[in-house]
């Protein structure tokens, strides 16, 4: 862009693209709306079906409606959190905001067509996994990186494809994002006018510890001045509303939870001697002490050496502690402890005191981990699983200040989905 002639064309060419974008999520709204909900009601009341809208056709209408529109956005939030990989997410989301709208028809005992609702649930998971494939077919994002010190690491991935710049020109090609060093000393003027170039064609602009936290969940702590800490304080009205939200869930799953948690006491009596629950003292909310209740996965005396951290294939571990590890049911006690106060469904997970003096000297900034309540399952459990050493640690601490840092419902929502994977799949067990 060495000109004003030049600069006006790459913008009107970018702006058009920006138009584009704009009405191609439009289209994905209006003819998904067209495909779930028009299709299945022409189908099963016909043609003319709104000259006769009673109140089954109402209440069906207006919830296949906000179904479809809370997929719509609630895929598109996550997909910050996922790196813009969100097939694994499609199924269990449609499924979950479905199953709500059937849970509400149900309880409310409202009058409804179970055939559309039925086929506005099928052909809803059909759009989204075709506009997924559609898109990733056709759509691969592309990030410019402009040059700096240290060199960035970013490397190209399925569905996103890093290009590096030399000077400050796109060279005609189309870029859905600008990656820079935003307080990087060595910007030059030249470099600071592209950026401002950029923005005018509406092509954001991210500093690339932004885009990087993004595509690893992770924030890194090396520096305290590089993190943003005040930025990790959490939202305190949405951790009221968290609270609440605990409560409410432990209440709501109790009478499907006291019956597996009697089987699985039982099992562990039956399996090895000792008793089926033990006490442990972890450290939670504001580097406090608290009694953490779970289900006994190892032998009686399988810290009488010492506490150490367990690992793979650990001799302590039961035949049917192997078992409720790799379920998680081990932690079924633990819902006693966010009925207390001590722990969160979604949070951290707490460690044992001694664990935490020796990683609060060996990591930076460990200890700002202590800002939220722990959680059952967290963000560094469903993308890393267990951490057996202090390296592994580092990095679990990085994905627990991610948590910290982007502290919401949305993110709460996919480490749900994620944790119903791992259940199921066991992953992560030790």
């Amino acid at each position: 862009m060495q000109n004003r002639a030049e600069l006006d064309q790459y913008q009107r060419r970018h702006s058009r693209w920006y138009e584009i974008v704009l009405m191609s999520s439009v289209f994905q709204l209006l003819a998904g709306l067209v495909a779930t909900v028009l299709l299945p009601a022409v189908v099963f009341w016909g043609g003319a079906f709104w000259q006769r809208l009673d109140v089954v056709r109402i209440n069906t209408l207006w919830l296949v409606v906000l179904s479809f529109v809370a997929v719509l956005l609630l895929l598109r939030r996550i997909a910050r959190f996922s790196g813009g990989g969100i097939m694994a997410h499609i199924a269990p989301i449609v499924t979950g905001i479905y199953f709500l709208a059937f849970a509400y028809l149900f309880f409310t005992r409202s009058d409804y067509s179970r055939p559309v609702l039925l086929a506005s649930y099928g052909l809803s998971l059909v759009w989204f996994y075709g506009g997924y494939f559609v898109g990733r077919r056709y759509r691969r994002q592309k990030f410019a990186v402009l040059p700096m010190q240290p060199p960035c690491t970013l490397q190209s991935a399925p569905n996103l494809e890093i290009r590096h710049l030399t000077q400050p020109d796109l060279h005609g090609v189309r870029y859905d994002a600008i990656v820079a060093d935003l307080r990087g000393a060595g910007m030059t003027p030249e470099w600071e006018r592209f950026l401002a170039h950029c923005i005018l064609a509406h092509i954001p602009v991210f500093h690339v510890r932004q885009v990087m936290e993004g595509l690893t969940g992770r924030v890194q702590i090396s520096h305290l001045s590089e993190n943003e800490v005040g930025s990790l304080l959490p939202s305190p009205l949405y951790a009221v509303c968290k609270r609440v939200v605990d409560i409410l869930g432990v209440l709501v799953t109790l009478p499907v939870v006291l019956p597996l948690m009697l089987m699985t006491a039982i099992a562990i009596r039956l399996d090895s001697p000792g008793p089926a629950v033990f006490v442990q003292k972890r450290v939670g909310l504001g580097n406090r002490d608290f009694r953490i209740f779970k289900f006994r996965s190892m032998r009686i005396n399988a810290e009488s050496a010492g506490a150490r951290l367990a690992c793979t294939d650990d001799d302590r571990i039961t035949r049917v502690g192997r078992f409720i590890r790799k379920t998680r049911l081990d932690e079924l006690p633990q819902l006693w402890n966010v009925l207390k106060g001590d722990m969160s469904l979604i949070g951290p997970r707490p460690e044992q005191r001694v664990f935490v003096d020796q990683f609060d000297a060996e990591i930076p900034f460990y200890i700002y981990r202590h800002v939220v309540r722990p959680g059952i399952t967290g963000w560094a459990q469903v993308m890393q699983g267990y951490a057996g050493d202090a390296e592994a640690t580092r990095i679990k601490i990085q994905h627990d200040f991610y948590y910290i840092k982007h502290f919401s419902l949305w993110l709460d929502i996919l480490i749900v989905f994620k944790t119903v994977r791992i259940v199921l799949t066991g992953w992560g067990a030790r």
